[in-house]
């Protein structure tokens, strides 16, 4: 079919505005600051003023305006824009991030709007992980706030070093000139103890406009930029290419007998074919054969795109590997100290495991200790030994074994990390890599000639954890005794680890907090898989009242050496009996934190025996457990 000549006219001027439209730069940034500074409506007027809505928004955007407004009959809200929640609508407030893109002559934009108040900081966290500038709104009548302080902080973190300050409602301060430039001084004071030199501030009024896109009249004393003009000439153009080459693994590409390759996305640095290559954690040496993508194959790739790479030597190559140069290697280690946002309403407590996660790989990991707590309003460091909603933290961490990574300030792709509860699997804390630990580079498993077989099968059982748990009362430790008696009198080889009699020594420096509840779990658990080590049948006598360290401990073992075994006797038979009067004194307040009454207790969700302790006698239970040892081939 013949095209006409306006047919041909129109096609060719798609082309050409599709050609101009990718050759805009595109810049990332957030809008963030305490609640009511005016976030989304200073949002909603760029898009509005930038002529960037349609028909149907615009009507749209009557009709809420008349339902859920709060700029009076007959104004648009143009807050109603962005916030698109019922709940922010009914309330007028922003909750979860919103992204919109929008474009100018100049430019693509990507905008997060982020919440202001405190108890969705996380939320503002996320929007800003992949920003590249921010802008931070103050009321002209508060100024900077505690808020505006914890946002900054976050900003400083993630690495965002272009940030305006809008001093927003200058109309409810009758343009105040000394109003603008003190609230101007005030922040940028509190900007440089922070590294952040790059500070632009701009006096705006998201209802009027003035100065969002347009040179305001009502404040010639102003002669900075606009903030679409700031953001239409910022440069933030991070030069990935000139760094050292990564690319993390997501997928092995094998859709045939005859290819092998490696999908991801280049985080860092460009690599052309014939390059030497290495593969970690492993730390496997290939050369770069191919480079292959969507539109053919190539010579080479850099930063921000996907590709798949194939090697010359087929080396074992997984999702969670780490490619990189191999003359600039990224530092590869089990344990790091990093800034962690805790975004949980759970507190974190060291020592209880959770889920990492960083750009493909997922390890289980843990806080081993909390450094210190930054104070967000006054940047003071203090001592803490859990961390509580919207805390942030230095800590130091470990992992089950070690991953590649970088400096978060040198990479924040390769360099940043999620926590993930494996119970909920809700992501609980973000974290930026700072530096490795000197001890998980000098520490090495040393191999052993006898090990935990050759000492078995010398006392010829199966070695193995029975981890009694249970509320104080339900005869734990007597059951427990009467199980390693009759073992005994077998002739095999055991040990019992007591709760009150380990207090007394290995954790006679621990309490009774949530925090000391799991070291001691955590010791325990350590101490009882070194004596399965050894060949020993080992009963554990521990409360235990948290799942997530009975887990920890199971982990710690082999498959089939852990058998929890729940006393399960209910809080009126334990409190009945109450042979040490520890319910009586936590009845009367002499005993904070006594599970039961003042903590909780979480029992087993499927342990390898039941025991009910309400009405059957020590030694039938303790019966129950020898059987199930015999069945299990222990014994």
């Amino acid at each position: 079919m013949t095209q006409t000549p306006e047919h041909a006219g129109a096609t060719a001027e798609v082309e050409a505005y599709l050609r101009a439209q990718e050759d805009k730069t595109l810049l990332r940034f957030i809008t963030c600051g305490s609640v009511d500074d005016g976030k989304s409506t200073l949002l909603g007027r760029l898009l509005y003023d930038c002529q960037l809505l349609f028909e149907d928004q615009l009507a749209s955007l009557e009709n809420d305006s008349a339902r859920f407004g709060t700029t009076g009959s007959g104004n648009l809200d143009l807050a109603l824009l962005v916030d698109g929640l019922a709940a922010e609508r009914e309330q007028g407030i922003t909750i979860d991030v919103a992204y919109r893109f929008f474009t100018t002559d100049r430019r693509k934009f990507i905008v997060a709007d982020t919440p202001g108040h405190e108890q969705y900081t996380r939320n503002m966290a996320t929007g800003a992980s992949t920003a590249e500038a921010a802008v931070l709104l103050a009321d002209a009548r508060k100024g900077v706030l505690t808020q505006t302080r914890r946002h900054s902080y976050i900003v400083s973190l993630l690495g965002i070093r272009h940030l305006v300050l809008a001093v927003n409602k200058m109309d409810l301060v009758d343009w105040d000139r000394e109003t603008f430039e003190c609230i101007s001084a005030d922040y940028r004071a509190f900007a440089a103890r922070l590294g952040i030199d790059a500070v632009t501030c701009i006096p705006v009024s998201a209802l009027t406009g003035d100065n969002v896109t347009a040179a305001s009249e009502r404040m010639p004393w102003y002669d900075g930029p606009t903030l679409l003009g700031y953001l239409e000439g910022v440069d933030v153009e991070r030069d990935l290419r000139a760094g050292p080459f990564r690319m993390p693994v997501q997928w092995v590409n094998r859709p045939n007998l005859d290819f092998r390759g490696f999908s991801g996305t280049v985080a860092g640095g460009e690599v052309r074919v014939g390059e030497p290559l290495v593969v970690l954690p492993a730390g496997k040496r290939s050369t770069l054969a191919r480079i292959v993508t969507m539109d053919g194959e190539r010579e080479r790739a850099g930063a921000g795109e996907a590709v798949t790479l194939v090697l010359d030597d087929e080396i074992d190559v997984s999702r969670g590997d780490l490619i990189a140069g191999a003359e600039a290697r990224p530092e590869v280690a089990d344990q790091f100290a990093a800034h962690l946002v805790w975004m949980d309403e759970q507190p974190l407590l060291p020592g209880r495991p959770y889920l990492l996660r960083t750009a493909t790989a997922a390890l289980n990991a843990q806080v081993t200790e909390i450094k210190h707590k930054v104070n967000v309003n006054t940047l003071e460091q203090t001592a803490a030994k859990h961390l509580a909603l919207n805390d942030v933290a230095v800590c130091n961490l470990a992992l089950d074994r070690a991953v590649p990574f970088d400096p978060y300030v040198d990479n924040r792709e390769t360099g940043a990390f999620v926590l993930v509860d494996r119970i909920s699997n809700a992501t609980v804390g973000c974290g930026m890599i700072d530096f490795a630990l000197r001890r998980a580079a000098n520490i090495h498993h040393h191999a052993m000639e006898i090990d935990k077989s050759a000492r078995a099968a010398a006392k010829g059982q199966k070695p193995c954890v029975l981890w009694f748990t249970g509320l104080s009362g339900a005869g734990k430790s007597t059951v427990a005794d009467l199980v390693e008696q009759r073992l005994h009198a077998m002739g095999r080889h055991t040990m019992t680890l007591d709760g009150d009699n380990v207090r007394h020594g290995l954790n006679r420096d621990l309490g009774f907090t949530a925090e000391d509840r799991v070291e001691n779990i955590r010791r325990v658990a350590e101490v009882a898989r070194l004596m399965v080590e050894a060949g020993l049948i080992v009963c554990v006598s521990f409360i235990s009242p948290f799942r997530s360290e009975r887990r920890l401990a199971r982990e710690r073992l082999d498959d089939g050496e852990f058998l929890e075994v729940f006393v399960d006797a209910d809080l009126d038979t334990c409190e009945a009996r109450d042979p040490k009067g520890l319910y009586k004194k936590a009845r009367a307040g002499e005993i904070p934190n006594f599970t039961g009454i003042g903590s909780p207790y979480e029992p087993p969700e499927a342990p390898e025996l039941r025991l009910d302790a309400n009405g059957s006698d020590p030694e039938t239970l303790a019966e129950q457990v020898v059987e199930l040892l015999a069945a299990r081939g222990v014994i």
